[in-house]
């Protein structure tokens, strides 16, 4: 059964919680500072955590109810973002007008996947980086509670790192962690995480 996020994200609390998430708390250092686009980001926690430590994001969310929180999260944390409802199978990112980009346990089907890979390679700048965490197939007999219970809506490293090829992969490793984002995310959790820079014809 697909989510109605507008549903989930009704209500005064915070679905997956307003702290930031740990992977990519741990490995800030690797975004280069600049225009951050935010996928799939809703409610708008890891967005407002970049703007808080000097970045430019924006926020790219189907549901509306999502953004709105995000809004107002960030209003609450004095922290600069903008916002804009699209659905990610059909948005395009631009060309070579992003700085980096992120994917925080954003789970789409496999074409709509594929689009944002390839969106990925036209939006990015020339050493832009691009930062994922999702939960992987595994996920479905893991303990921890999260994620779709479709396998196909799951990425895995070996998919992740056909499509960036020829791209620098910073970090790209499965691994099972603890989990606590919210009341949505919790427990011992099996997760793709991914880093990658876009190459510079310049430097080659």
């Amino acid at each position: 059964m697909s989510v109605n996020w507008d549903e989930r994200y009704a209500g005064e609390d915070f679905a997956f919680g307003t702290e930031p998430n740990d992977f990519l708390a741990e490995h800030l250092d690797k975004l280069p500072k600049g225009r951050t686009l935010c996928l799939g980001e809703g409610e708008g926690r890891n967005a407002v955590y970049l703007a808080k430590n000097g970045y430019w994001p924006i926020a790219v969310d189907q549901s509306e109810t999502g953004l709105a929180k995000a809004r107002a999260l960030a209003e609450k944390e004095d922290a600069a973002i903008k916002t804009f409802a699209a659905d990610l199978a059909e948005y395009t990112h631009g060309i070579n007008c992003w700085d980096g980009a992120i994917s925080i346990f954003c789970h789409l089907p496999k074409a709509a996947r594929q689009h944002v890979y390839e969106q990925l390679h036209a939006g990015l700048r020339p050493r832009g980086v691009f930062l994922l965490e999702a939960y992987r197939p595994a996920q479905l007999d893991a303990p921890g509670k999260g994620g779709p219970s479709d396998a196909a809506l799951l990425p895995t490293l070996a998919e992740l790192e056909a499509a960036f090829e020829g791209w620098s992969i910073l970090h790209g490793e499965e691994v099972t962690r603890e989990v606590n984002e919210g009341s949505y995310h919790q427990g011992e959790s099996a997760v793709v995480q991914f880093i990658a820079r876009k190459p510079d014809p310049k430097l080659n």
